[in-house]
């Protein structure tokens, strides 16, 4: 797989709690350069990285990162607020709890409630995959179907566990054919990215790829 269409895929990542502006900066003109699909940065950077990218690359950022609890209104909030500042897409993390109780109308209507302060831009939905049964997985595959977000995403790297190409498999036998994979946490290496893409995933959420590229 030719390395470009693999950049292609890649949201390049800077989710640290202790990133500051330089390295966001340093991120953002490194997606650019490499051709990367988008930056995924902290909502607190969006306004700033907005002004320095001048529409070059869409701006990706968290909502109920990474733990997910908090309440749809503040996620609604969080939403409406990142992309008034300059995001395309948003990455929202699920209430796994919910899941867990089996409560998947309730994932579905919050999901369905950020997608409407969404409007047209892209929404990707985190189920943390590292804390679910296969069951659980295969429920949310049918809940983000029914919700009218773009992408199901695999992890937030912040729960102990990452993507893996079972989860990504498992994924691309129950999502529904509108809805896109992205998979997140622990792809380290151009080969890693290219088992994702060919296993069904359509974005990487990832930092190492650019730096490998960089490096090699």
């Amino acid at each position: 797989m030719e390395i470009s269409k693999i950049l292609s895929a890649v949201d390049h990542t800077l989710l640290s709690v202790d990133a500051v502006w330089p390295q966001v900066e340093a991120v953002c003109a490194d997606a650019v350069r490499y051709g990367c699909a988008s930056v995924c940065i902290a909502p607190g950077f969006v306004a700033q990285a907005a002004d320095y990218l001048h529409g070059q690359l869409p701006i990706c950022t968290v909502i109920g990162f990474p733990n997910g609890y908090a309440t749809t209104a503040a996620k609604c909030f969080e939403t409406e607020d990142a992309l008034k500042n300059g995001a395309q897409e948003i990455d929202m993390v699920i209430r796994v709890g919910w899941a867990k109780e089996g409560q998947y109308d309730r994932v579905l209507e919050e999901i369905r409630a950020v997608k409407a302060v969404c409007g047209p831009n892209i929404l990707k939905v985190i189920v943390e995959t590292c804390l679910l049964t296969e069951e659980e997985k295969i429920a949310l595959c049918q809940v983000v179907s029914d919700s009218g977000a773009e992408f199901i995403k695999t992890s937030t790297g912040f729960a102990g566990g990452g993507a893996t190409r079972e989860d990504v498999s498992l994924f691309a036998g129950h999502i529904a054919p509108h809805v896109k994979i992205k998979a997140a946490g622990g792809i380290a290496t151009l080969a890693d990215a290219e088992d994702f893409l060919r296993l069904g995933a359509a974005r990487l959420g990832t930092s190492r790829i650019v730096r490998e590229i960089k490096n090699s």
